[in-house]
């Protein structure tokens, strides 16, 4: 999965995701040269919904993977 900047460049690209207890890891490259091991806790995906807070927000999020690029 590639993660874009605001320009077009990739920003990140996260090559595995994984579990590791109750933690979500993922390893990958910054910049397509630095890399990355990460680690989300449910913590931190609890707090990402509370900034989802329109409900078209939730449903384009829904939608999202049947788009066309």
């Amino acid at each position: 999965m590639k993660i874009f900047n605001t320009d077009g460049t990739v920003l990140m690209e996260v090559k595995t995701v994984g579990r590791n207890g109750n933690y979500l890891e993922f390893r990958g490259t910054v910049m397509g040269a630095m890399p990355v091991k990460g680690r989300l806790t449910p913590e931190e995906v609890r707090s990402v919904f509370g900034l989802i807070k329109p409900w078209r927000l939730w449903w384009f999020l829904l939608s999202f993977p049947f788009r066309r690029s």
